[in-house]
Order: structure tokens, then sequence, then C-alpha cells
């Protein structure tokens, strides 16, 4: 059975930073584009970045460009999210996602950006 875990979240002041795993199992793990979603109370889910099945390319969204740095080891099959700069408006479930033949997404995890 696909699993994607997430893990990684907590609370944390402005100005602070966290990195988020993402951990899949029973996938060609280097086969897939890998995407960071987020979801914060009442809104739609945004992509917060997304890299390539080799790493080569990624993308961010405007809102978190210069702070956050997407990456994967595909030795490990996990994807990570360095998060540094945190801002309250980061405060959301953040989502891990596979793209290739299919579709998966993990159960998220929830970062909190507050003093």
């Amino acid at each position: 059975q696909v699993q994607l875990v997430e893990s990684g979240g907590g609370l944390v002041q402005p100005g602070g930073s966290l990195r988020l795993s993402c951990v899949a199992s029973e996938i060609t793990f280097s086969r897939y584009t890998m995407t960071w979603y987020r979801q914060a109370p009442g809104k739609e889910r945004e992509l917060v970045a997304t890299i390539g099945s080799t790493g080569g390319i990624t993308n961010y969204a405007d809102s978190v460009k210069g702070r956050f740095t997407i990456s994967r080891d595909n030795a490990k099959n996990t994807v990570y999210l360095q998060m540094n700069s945190l801002k309250p408006e980061d405060t959301a479930k953040y989502y891990c996602n596979a793209h290739w033949s299919r579709e998966f997404w993990g159960q998220g995890t929830q970062v909190i950006v507050s003093s």
C-alpha cells in the first residue's frame, strides 16, 4: 500500500525555521514529481514548492521564494521542505504529493507560526 508520511511540523515563533520531511513507500520514488502543498483554515489548498524526479528542477510559490527550499533524496525515498524566516501567514497544514502515472497524498503535518 502506497504511503506518504509527513513529519517535522510544530509550533515555531516568527522568524524561526522548520524542516518538513515526507517519506514515501511502495512507489518508485525516483520517477515521481514531488510537491508540497499547504492549506490554512478557511482557505484553499495551495502549491508551495515542487521538485522534479531527479531534483534538477524546482519551483516555488511567490510567497515562499527565498525562504523555503525543497530537496529530495531518492536513495531514502524522502522529500524535504526547509522553511526559514517563517511568518504567521505560513501557518497551515502541509501536505506531501507524489505525481507521475498516479497521484498520491500524505495526511499532512501541522505548522503553526506564532509568538
